[in-house]
């Protein structure tokens, strides 16, 4: 999303990334999604974020990442403010062969990391194939 800029004071009237809603502003975090044989992981770019402000749920094969970053502390004057503060929301469709008793996640240097284990049944099996 471009920054808008309010004409009448010419100074930005929403930071890029957020969208205006009702309770202020909220933005969507980025996010990779890897997949293994035995597992899904999301990394979610989180920084300035405690484990408290992150509200994380799976159910029926959703994966729901909701949650508050503050502001952080100034000292001094902001010369530039990229930095995203607000609600963030994603949800991503998951293949519901999830084993939701397994997930985990942790909360590392900015970085949520959500580690998703398939269930055994679904994970690929290698079938060996006989001489006859």
């Amino acid at each position: 999303m471009a920054e808008k800029t309010d004409l009448a004071t010419k100074s930005p009237a929403v930071p890029a990334g957020t969208e205006t809603t009702y309770g202020g502003n909220q933005f969507v975090p980025r996010v990779d999604i890897i997949e293994t044989d035995k597992q899904l992981i999301v990394h979610a770019d989180l920084p300035g974020v405690t484990p408290e402000n992150v509200d994380l749920r799976y159910e029926r094969g959703e994966l729901v990442l909701h949650g508050r970053v503050t502001p952080r502390p100034r000292a001094g004057t902001l010369l530039m403010g990229e930095y995203e503060v607000g609600d963030f929301h994603r949800a991503f469709q998951v293949h519901e062969s999830i084993d939701a008793s397994k997930i985990e996640a942790e909360c590392k240097n900015g970085v949520l990391t959500v580690y998703l284990p398939k269930e055994e049944a679904a994970q690929p099996k290698k079938v060996t194939v006989k001489a006859s």
